[in-house]
C-alpha cells in the first residue's frame, strides 16, 4: 500500500494552478470561443490549437499571454482572410480577461494550509509567466501561508533539484502536492521526492499524461484529505 513517510518530510510543496485555485476552466472558455470560430474551416479545431501551442512552447512558454498568442495565431492560420477584425478582437479580449481570473482558493485549501503552516515549511512552486502568477497568488490571498514562492518557466527534474538545493534540503525531504502528473508528480518522484496527486476535473492538452501508480505517491480527491495522511499540530 502506498503511503507517505512523514518522518522524512521537511517541506510541503504545492502547485498553484488547478491545485490551489481553478485555472484551466477559464482557459477552456476561451478555447470554446476559438473552436466556434475556426470550426467551419477545419476538421479538428482542438488539434489545430494543440499544434500551435506545441510549436510555440519553446519560445513562449506557459501562461495567459502565450496562450492568447497561440489562440490568435491559430485563428489567423486556419481562417485566413475570412477571419474578421471583430472575431480577432473578441479572441484578444477573451485572452486578456484571463489575466484577471478570480484565483479563488478551491474548497479545503485555506483550511489545509492553515493547519499545516505551523508544522511544516510550505512552498508554492508554480510555472508560468512571472507577473501573471504573482498577480494570481496575490488575488488568491494565499501568499501569507507560504515560506517561499518559486515561479519557474517549467517544471522538470532539473527545477525540482534546484528547488531542493535552494531550500537547503534533500529531494527526499520534499512532499509535492499537485494536480498534474506530468509537471508536478512525475518529475518530483524522479528526483526522489514523495508526492500527493489531486486530479482536477479538467486537464490542459499539453499536461495530459498516462495515469500510473508509485510507491511514494498517494492519490486523493480533495485537498482537505491531505490532513488525514499528514499528522499536524
Amino acid at each position: 500500500m502506498n503511503k507517505i513517510n512523514i518522518n522524512e518530510i521537511r517541506a510541503i510543496v504545492f502547485d498553484a494552478d488547478d491545485t490551489l485555485w481553478d485555472c484551466q476552466s477559464h482557459f477552456e472558455e476561451v478555447e470554446e470561443l476559438l473552436y466556434d470560430i475556426i470550426g467551419p474551416y477545419c476538421m479538428d479545431p482542438k488539434r489545430e490549437l494543440f499544434e500551435t501551442e506545441s510549436k510555440n512552447m519553446e519560445d513562449l512558454g506557459y501562461g495567459c499571454k502565450a496562450f492568447t498568442i497561440s489562440v490568435m495565431e491559430t485563428a489567423l492560420r486556419v481562417c485566413g482572410n475570412d477571419l474578421s477584425a471583430t472575431q480577432l478582437t473578441e479572441l484578444l479580449e477573451a485572452g486578456k480577461h484571463l489575466l484577471h481570473l478570480p484565483a479563488t482558493p478551491l474548497p479545503g485549501v485555506v483550511e489545509t494550509l492553515t493547519s499545516l503552516q505551523s508544522s511544516f515549511q510550505l512552498i508554492c512552486f508554480t510555472k508560468g509567466e512571472l507577473q501573471d502568477q504573482e498577480n494570481k497568488l496575490r488575488r488568491s490571498g494565499l501568499a501569507k501561508y507560504f515560506d517561499h514562492v518559486e515561479i519557474t518557466s517549467n517544471k522538470t527534474e532539473k527545477e525540482f533539484r534546484e528547488l531542493a538545493t535552494h531550500l537547503g534540503i534533500a529531494p527526499h525531504e520534499m512532499l509535492m502536492v499537485g494536480n498534474s502528473l506530468k509537471s508536478d508528480i512525475a518529475p518530483a518522484l524522479a528526483v526522489g521526492a514523495q508526492a500527493v496527486h489531486i486530479p482536477f476535473h479538467v486537464t490542459w492538452q499539453l499536461e495530459e499524461h498516462e495515469d500510473f501508480e508509485h510507491e511514494r505517491m498517494v492519490k486523493i480527491e480533495h485537498m482537505e484529505e491531505l490532513l488525514k495522511i499528514i499528522p499536524h499540530s
